[in-house]
């Protein structure tokens, strides 16, 4: 027979076995947050893509232009040609324009790079990055030098291009679908400045005139078809819109080449409005090398504001130099 003491003994552990039970089951409805890796492409950006004729797993193209300290990033649409999906604003970068070199020389990058799935790195102590793959064959056939060269978070850059943690994140999410959905790889062009005539005449002193002619020939290429271009390596240099017939040697002779015929660009309809994301360039405010202040922060904003003042109709326009 059992006691009054065993009985009221027996209730209070069943009373804590129903409790616990009770807060495992509140646990189990808890909210399990992804790694920053993947964190789903928000509601605005789904909206965006949608307005836009995009898919999230469509295949992607971005650009960098080191002057202006942006972004692009363009996405595939049902006709094949690549259109502009969003601008961002680089928050800094080291170096002046110009090619990297050599290991150390703290300036980033300049060329064509292909970025494949293992080079996407979710776990990065810049928050996220994909790295260009730098040195690629032609910078290894002029024995340029250097490693880990990222697009990554952090706001932070040693021979880098580094983002906001919040635009890595958006940036890192488009780019893992894409090579999700199976893109093998997607192009980088990094280039020095928007490659257009006019741009160029202003470096015809430019002991990189010649490089960036090459650039110019990739950056004119995908503004013509909306494609990015095919580009081999052979002779030490960049060989833009052909297809190989045989593996090229970035050091030998190049092997014969085919020119795929290109028909001319026919946009599907778009949005007028070009979406560019929110957000500060630091470059030339902050010391790439620590995190920005918010005295940094603010002077890049009173910078920006008169920018978009002096480029109001009927305002001079100021030496981008």
């Amino acid at each position: 027979m059992l006691t009054r003491v065993s009985l009221t003994w027996k209730s209070a552990v069943q009373t804590g076995v129903m409790a616990g039970a009770v807060l495992l089951a509140a646990c189990s409805n808890t909210p399990t947050i992804p790694p920053p890796s993947e964190v789903p492409l928000s509601k605005d950006t789904i909206s965006l893509l949608a307005k836009k004729g995009m898919q999230s797993g469509s295949p992607i193209f971005v650009r960098i232009f080191k002057e202006e300290s942006e972004l692009e990033i363009w996405k595939q649409r049902d006709d094949g040609r690549f259109y502009h999906f969003k601008t961002y604003p680089i928050c800094n970068w080291s170096g002046e324009i110009g090619p990297k070199l050599t290991y150390g020389d703290r300036q980033a990058p300049e060329g064509f790079y292909s970025v494949t799935p293992g080079l996407m790195n979710p776990n990065s102590k810049y928050y996220l990055s994909f790295n260009l793959g730098y040195p690629n064959a032609y910078d290894r056939s002029w024995n340029r030098t250097g490693d880990s060269v990222m697009v990554h978070g952090n706001c932070r850059s040693a021979g880098c291009y580094a983002m906001t943690d919040a635009l890595m994140e958006e940036i890192y999410g488009l780019s893992r679908e894409a090579l999700k959905a199976g893109q093998s790889s997607f192009q980088v062009q990094a280039l020095p400045f928007r490659m257009t005539d006019a741009r160029m005449a202003r470096e015809k002193n430019s002991k990189w005139l010649s490089y960036w002619k090459t650039l110019k020939q990739g950056y004119d290429y995908f503004e013509k078809y909306r494609v990015p271009p095919n580009v081999v390596v052979c002779e030490r240099r960049y060989v833009v819109g052909v297809q190989a017939q045989s593996r090229p040697d970035a050091d030998g002779p190049c092997p014969p080449f085919s020119r795929p015929a290109m028909t001319a660009f026919t946009p599907l309809p778009e949005p007028a409005e070009v979406d560019v994301a929110k957000g500060n360039k630091l470059k030339g405010i902050a010391n790439p090398d620590l995190e920005p202040t918010l005295a940094d922060i603010n002077a890049a904003k009173q910078r920006q504001s008169a920018q978009a003042i002096q480029s109001m109709p009927g305002m001079p326009v100021a030496n981008a130099n």
